[in-house]
């Protein structure tokens, strides 16, 4: 069983590595593949390169065995990083057996139906919803689209049958440690001159320092 967690990384930080921890532990996953947008669709272009982020993806895993870098995505530069294609990327390489877990926050699920190809993604794998503990997310929140794919598609018990869960098509709904840190804040206090240190891994911040990232002087890297 395989977590898959995207995003541009600009930079990775505690809140993303922690989302990934807690969802390998609850759902017993082998591992969790960080997967590196190259031309995220819904967002403005990363700051940083594509070999930056990814460089600092492997560092804040290097210590982490279950956890790994997927360059799917990095590979497709030319091309918008739709999650629908790297998930039929990843199938067929994994084969239609392995159970896959596209890791989500509970805003980017209240705008799938915004996604590219959105309806065929819970044929290729199963959505992990996070959200805030003792804040559960509330189907009058979502899109008028997405309000029957939650109720019909939903599995309450996901964590408990994790293992004899299929391959693909449940949303779930998974109650995560809540850490208020952002890749744009980060990116902000770098600039500023401010510390932004325990907010990320030292061998991140590290990176960072060595090629001057995000620095005032330095905006395009």
């Amino acid at each position: 069983m395989i977590g898959l967690i995207g995003g541009t990384f600009d930079p990775i930080h505690f809140a993303h590595l922690r989302l990934a921890e807690e969802a390998r532990e609850a759902l017993r996953l082998d591992a969790v593949w960080f997967v590196p947008n190259a031309k995220p669709p819904h967002r403005a272009p990363p700051v940083a390169s594509a070999e930056h982020r990814a460089a600092m993806v492997a560092r804040a895993i290097a210590d982490a065995p279950a956890f790994r870098l997927e360059r799917c995505e990095l590979e497709r530069r030319d091309q918008p990083s739709y999650t629908v294609v790297t998930l039929e990327t990843i199938r067929q390489r994994v084969g239609a057996a392995t159970p896959l877990f596209w890791l989500i926050g509970a805003d980017a699920f209240a705008g799938l139906d915004r996604w590219h190809r959105w309806q065929a993604l819970l044929s290729l794998a199963h959505l992990v919803v996070a959200t805030r503990p003792g804040t559960p997310l509330a189907e009058a929140t979502l899109a008028p689209a997405l309000r029957p794919l939650w109720t019909a598609r939903r599995t309450p018990d996901a964590v408990a049958t994790a293992d004899r869960l299929p391959p693909a098509g449940w949303v779930i709904a998974l109650a995560i440690t809540h850490l208020a840190i952002s890749a744009t804040a980060i990116r902000d206090r770098i600039a500023s001159e401010k510390s932004v240190r325990y907010l990320l891994p030292d061998a991140v911040l590290g990176y960072i320092e060595h090629h001057r990232l995000y620095r005032k002087d330095h905006e395009v890297v």
